[in-house]
């Protein structure tokens, strides 16, 4: 991890308003604590190959699932946290202004591929930790999320870092795999998560949804989007 922050690809010129200033402020200042070095290293071990991985579930389901989303999407300003290999840069809406960070510069990379072939979509994307976020507070009308606070060390930090950048009244939008509802088979996740997450850095049996609610976000949603609620769709708000 470099000791700062740095914006890695821009598909345009930022827009010469208070939200650009802002943010190129905040990449200014160094980071305040160290990223988490194991899931950066599993995350640039896997890259090359990390779609390759995903592609069954990706063509099964979470295409779709990701499009669903970002359908709902209508704030100006957004902040993808986790963008990974790019995956979701597709879905972007027009007319919205993304800022995409990840901690892994292998994933970056890819996603920089994906940026290029979408010359008209407005985002740049930051090697940056959740859990720091090197933003400044109350900047975004939205954060999103997919898929990416199983692997966030500290997912409450990472979830209030969120908090923090979110505009009073802002949305958070996530799509996350989490421990399973039915007890038998959550147990089974349990006595999973630890090799899972020494191979992967990978959590399989996260909370997710209580860990938004301790994070500060008002929950709006948890929705299961496949059995056992593995998978759920949850929408929150920043309290005004």
């Amino acid at each position: 991890m470099h000791a700062s922050s740095r914006s890695v690809t821009s598909n345009q010129s930022a827009p010469h308003d208070d939200l650009a200033r802002r943010v190129t402020r905040a990449l200014n200042h160094p980071l305040r604590k160290p990223v988490a070095e194991h899931t950066r290293r599993a995350y640039d071990r896997h890259a090359r190959a990390y779609d390759a991985m995903e592609w069954p579930v990706e063509a099964l389901a979470y295409r779709r699932w990701r499009r669903a989303l970002w359908r709902d999407v209508d704030g100006l300003d957004v902040v993808e946290i986790g963008v990974g290999t790019g995956k979701n840069i597709p879905h972007y809406p027009d007319g919205v202004r993304v800022t995409g960070v990840d901690l892994s510069e292998g994933m970056l990379s890819r996603a920089r591929r994906v940026l290029r072939r979408h010359p008209d979509t407005e985002a740049t994307l930051h090697l940056m930790d959740a859990q720091h976020l090197s933003l400044p507070d109350d900047a975004f009308d939205e954060a999103v999320a997919t898929f990416v606070f199983c692997s966030v060390p500290d997912p409450v930090a990472g979830l209030r870092e969120g908090l923090r950048v979110t505009k009073p009244g802002g949305r958070l939008r996530l799509l996350e795999h989490q421990r399973a509802s039915l007890e038998p088979l959550g147990r089974v996740m349990d006595g999973l998560d630890g090799p899972v997450h020494r191979f992967t850095g990978v959590h399989v049996a996260r909370r997710t949804v209580e860990n938004v609610q301790a994070a500060g976000w008002h929950l709006d949603r948890a929705e299961p989007i496949a059995p056992f609620g593995v998978f759920r769709r949850i929408d929150a708000h920043k309290p005004l």
